[in-house]
């Protein structure tokens, strides 16, 4: 089965044959920097506390930058510029969502820093102790991170492979193994710190190369960005529909309520993802964490005005139908962008593309390392460290090593192994589970002092259920022609995603778990009634 969702056997090659080489050449010698910096980062102190949270010692503008630079993934750079590219309108708002999520998590920075919880078992211990709440976490964080893992891994697969000119399914599976394996390697001897500071600075280098694209895609435009626009509509796939909401497929024909589903989905989603838990636990007080979030929320803004205009030069400048025809859903606007605004044969082409290539790079070491480490850190901290016979200090830090590699690992299998299948639902599967099983928990545990380990049981299981089962019976899964298995059809769930009836479910599982008469204070009822 092919799917129009990877590169086809006729994708163009931005690169050429006569720039491959020095691209290729200047890509690994980054690669081996980054490979040497991560190792000189890399602490050699065996605290968890250290290793976890960096003593809780990063400054606000320090990790403001590392906070936005956990915003600008390859799913975002890619897919968000892409989506605008080819859909308009709906690539804008699916922009705009990511930073009103950083808004809702400046709510509540303060209290996550102040509880002095540093993962998601911490905060669902709140008003609950014992076990049950942290392996409710560790559930939770290992079903968003895996997909996630996933769909990054193949985006870096296929970006990869048409870097290097070569579009069939095998190099892409190569690739995305050798990046894969490569960051295996940085995320296993990596540390907060040492990934905050890659974080950091991947942000301004990030904006700088698309500043550059953006501003030389509006110099082949006489400097006009009405006439630049004017051009990505013209050259878009739908010029009638490419400022109108509706155009992207995902999302035509399902109607108002769907597009309010995606909007919460995408909001509520990235700002409750775990591993944001953890690089605001590294803030040094609460006040740092909220300042750090609202200068985060200045730069990822900025980004995003950057994406937003990168994502129309690419439609301006390479045109809607090229770049669907190279990837349905626009991943590669970014490199063909970089392609096509300067001549062939310039020195200056070969440097903006490799550029490209450093930032692509980038953005995966730092995206996949940072989720992989978090879940790593939940499974060691929250379930292995709560045992009968708890590792030592030493131990744990061995057993959060093997679990990143581990985890790193079985992600690259998992993304080579359904590379033929369009798997982009998984990331919004991912936003679902957090913003169904996350949000809602970590309300009740701040502000409702009755809540209990009933009402996070049902909130946390009873959501997570809802996500997978109305996500399955999706239009994701079966009935369309961009879904899993476009053949067959039991789509009975209208929705794009789960988050319309999910979210609202958890909330509501909450306080009837809580609520409820528990079966302790049943039975001590009953045994003050009969001594009466």
């Amino acid at each position: 089965m092919t799917h129009a969702l990877l590169l086809g056997s006729v994708a163009l090659d931005p690169v050429g044959s006569a720039a491959r080489s020095p691209v290729i050449s200047a890509f690994l010698i980054f690669i081996g920097l980054c490979l040497l910096w991560v190792l000189a980062l890399a602490s050699q102190d065996e605290r968890p506390e250290r290793l976890c949270i960096a003593d809780r010692s990063l400054s606000p503008v320090f990790n403001g930058f590392a906070l936005a630079g956990e915003y600008i993934t390859v799913v975002t750079l890619f897919a968000a510029s892409g989506a605008i590219a080819l859909f308009g309108y709906d690539g804008i708002a699916s922009a705009v969502d990511s930073v009103i999520a950083l808004g809702v998590l400046l709510v509540l920075a303060r209290r996550i820093r102040d509880s002095g919880c540093h993962t998601l078992g911490g905060l669902f211990s709140l008003r609950v102790s014992g076990e049950a709440p942290r392996t409710a976490a560790a559930v939770v964080t290992l079903v968003t991170t895996i997909p996630l893992l996933i769909v990054q891994l193949r985006a870096a697969g296929i970006s990869a492979a048409l870097l290097i000119g070569v579009s069939s399914d095998a190099a892409q599976v190569t690739c995305t193994v050798l990046m894969g394996c490569l960051v295996a390697c940085f995320a296993a001897v990596a540390d907060l710190r040492g990934t905050s500071f890659v974080q950091a600075v991947k942000v301004p280098v990030t904006l700088v190369t698309l500043a550059v694209l953006s501003l030389l895609a509006l110099r082949r435009f006489s400097w006009s960005p009405g006439d630049l626009l004017s051009a990505a509509v013209e050259k878009s796939a739908a010029p009638d529909g490419y400022l109108s909401r509706g155009l992207w497929v995902h999302t035509a024909g399902l109607g108002p309520l769907n597009t309010i589903g995606d909007h919460m989905v995408v909001i509520l989603g990235m700002a409750m993802m775990p591993h944001l838990v953890l690089r605001l636990a590294a803030s040094r007080s609460g006040r740092a964490a909220r300042r750090a979030t609202s200068i985060a929320v200045g730069l990822t803004g900025a980004f995003y005005v950057l994406l937003i205009t990168a994502g129309f030069a690419a439609a301006a400048v390479v045109g809607g139908e090229t770049i669907g025809a190279v990837d349905a859903n626009g991943q590669t606007a970014p490199i063909l962008l970089a392609s096509g605004v300067l001549d062939y044969g310039s020195t200056a082409r070969v440097v903006l593309i490799t550029a490209m290539a450093c930032v692509a790079f980038l953005t995966v070491l730092t995206a996949v390392t940072s989720v992989t480490f978090t879940a790593a850190v939940s499974l060691t901290h929250d379930v292995l460290a709560r045992t009968k016979q708890p590792p030592t200090e030493t131990g744990e830090v061995r057993a959060l090593r093997v679990a990143v590699a581990l985890l790193c690992l079985g992600g690259v299998a998992l993304s080579a192994s359904v590379h033929r299948y369009p798997v982009e639902f998984l990331v919004t599967f991912s936003l679902g589970v957090a913003a169904t099983c996350v949000f809602p928990a970590l309300l009740y545990s701040f502000f409702w002092p009755g809540f209990n380990r009933r009402g996070l049981s049902w909130s946390v299981y009873g959501g997570l259920l809802l996500c997978v089962v109305l996500t399955f019976f999706s239009p994701t899964v079966s009935g369309t022609e961009y879904a899993l298995w476009p053949d067959v059809a039991f789509d009975w769930y209208p929705f794009h995603t789960p988050g319309l009836i999910s979210v609202p479910a958890a909330f509501l599982l909450g306080w009837l778990g809580s609520i409820r008469p528990s079966a302790e204070a049943g039975r001590g009822s009953r045994r003050s009634h009969q001594r009466v």
